[in-house]
């Protein structure tokens, strides 16, 4: 092996060696999907935990199946304004830190039944001017908003609008001899 080669990459990897020590690896990452959202992988979890105990799966697909989540990420991140993306994100921030005070567990440790009562009780927080006051109702806010979204996106959702609730443009016919009993599945028209 030439000897200038083997120098370049010793140096190479010297120098690499010297650089590792600065490098920060404890932080989680921000997802770079969305422009104007901080939100980190375990924050995105921590909403698709949540818009599944919304909607969770049974004898149709749930939430989580149907990636709500993303649906729910890419609306605020697209549609709201700055101010409520801000007290969007500071709620999603906010919420393990409320959850461990209501109930003394993390979130994913609840039943599905305290899931569900940390959330509606969350729904109905009230803030005020302290700073105390003003992460309740970020987590008031993010709940609302949450749920909200997770509704419309389900049911906006191509497997709700072709497989569950058939969508049909146009009204089916007018046929006046039929009887009641003879009906089929009712249909949502727009």
């Amino acid at each position: 092996m030439n000897r200038r080669i083997a120098l370049r990459h010793l140096a190479l990897i010297s120098g690499g060696l010297v650089l590792i020590p600065s490098c920060d690896f404890s932080k989680e990452d921000i997802l770079a999907a969305y422009e104007n959202l901080k939100v980190t992988a375990s924050q995105k979890n921590l909403l698709g935990m949540i818009s599944d105990t919304i909607i969770p799966a049974g004898e149709i697909k749930g939430a989580l199946d149907l990636e709500v989540p993303d649906f729910i990420l890419v609306m605020v991140d697209d549609c709201f304004t700055q101010d409520n993306q801000t007290k969007f994100t500071e709620g999603l921030a906010s919420f393990p830190d409320y959850v461990k005070n209501a109930s003394g567990k993390k979130f994913e440790d609840l039943s599905t039944k305290e899931k569900e009562e940390v959330i509606l009780a969350g729904t109905k927080l009230e803030g005020d001017d302290t700073d105390e006051g003003k992460k309740k109702a970020a987590v008031a806010y993010f709940l609302n908003s949450t749920k909200r979204l997770t509704i419309q996106g389900y049911m906006a959702s191509e497997y709700i609008q072709t497989e569950v609730i058939p969508y049909s443009l146009i009204p089916g016919e007018y046929n006046g001899a039929v009887l009641i009993s003879d009906l089929q599945k009712p249909r949502v028209n727009g």
